[in-house]
């Protein structure tokens, strides 16, 4: 079997890989990420996933190496990414509060030997319950937002809030693993038979 790479020092991607029984390398990428939407959100989350997983394998020779990218989309140009400092994750969570919003996750693997590449993305549709001022404040006490996109999280407290989705769970903690099962298939790898 060939050796898989992680092309991100995502604590939540590393659980979720981990979850699965799954041996891989953690090589994180060194490549700016593009923050603002010229087509569409898909072509964004698709675009950073590719220059991620792009970056680490032009360093190997040989591996599959997996990228991801995820960013909450409220509707229009507007995608939020990590908050900046608390204040930030405060104004991000009560724009969240008042509306539908969607969880999209790029996700590119590429094979080092062969040059094999496929890239794909999901997206997740999440409706939330209000909390008040002081209840964002004791959230942001007992979960630090400033790793994940959206600032929240759906494993954890965030939970509480998180009333329906509409998708793939494992998208909105940052990478769709039915997605990602079905993309390394096309590189002979299974998950359900390990790696």
């Amino acid at each position: 079997m060939p050796r898989l790479i992680l092309a991100s020092n995502s604590a939540q991607r590393k659980k979720l890989l981990t979850m699965l029984g799954l041996k891989f390398t953690v090589i994180p990428s060194r490549v700016e990420e593009v923050q603002n939407i010229t087509t569409s959100c898909q072509s964004l989350v698709k675009h950073n996933a590719f220059i991620k997983a792009n970056d680490v394998a032009s360093r190997l020779k040989d591996g599959i190496v997996i990228g991801a990218d995820s960013v909450v989309y409220v509707g229009g140009k507007t995608i939020i990414g990590k908050p900046k400092d608390l204040k930030d994750a405060k104004r991000i969570l009560k724009l969240l509060f008042s509306r539908p919003h969607w969880v999209y996750t790029g996700v590119a693997v590429i094979d080092v030997k062969s040059g094999k590449k496929v890239v794909d993305y999901d997206k997740t549709k999440i409706f939330m319950t209000p909390l008040s001022d002081e209840e964002i404040d004791v959230y942001h006490q007992k979960m630090h937002p400033f790793d994940k996109a959206g600032g929240f999280d759906i494993e954890g407290y965030g939970s509480l809030f998180i009333r329906r989705i509409e998708g793939c769970y494992t998208n909105v903690i940052g990478l769709p693993i039915a997605k990602l099962s079905q993309i390394l298939k096309q590189f002979r790898i299974s998950i359900l038979k390990g790696v």
